[in-house]
């Protein structure tokens, strides 16, 4: 049985990617705005999306730094 060689890298806009992930914690934003200040939900679904939409900030810092490298 002969071993493959393992296939290249795929490239990535790894920026583009953070940034979907943004667009779609803030999506998810509004409706935890709205039912958590209709509801006694509560505000915790709304600080889970500011926190992906937190750390999406610091992942597109990250990119910005590493993207020379």
């Amino acid at each position: 049985m002969a071993l493959r060689t393992p296939p290249e890298p795929v490239s990535v806009d790894l920026r583009r990617v953070v940034l979907v992930g943004m667009a779609v914690w803030l999506v998810a934003l509004v409706p935890c705005v709205l039912l958590g200040s209709l509801t006694d939900v509560g505000w915790t679904p709304a600080w889970v999306c500011l926190a992906g939409l937190a750390l999406g900030g610091i992942a597109l810092d990250w990119t910005r730094r590493h993207r020379a490298a």
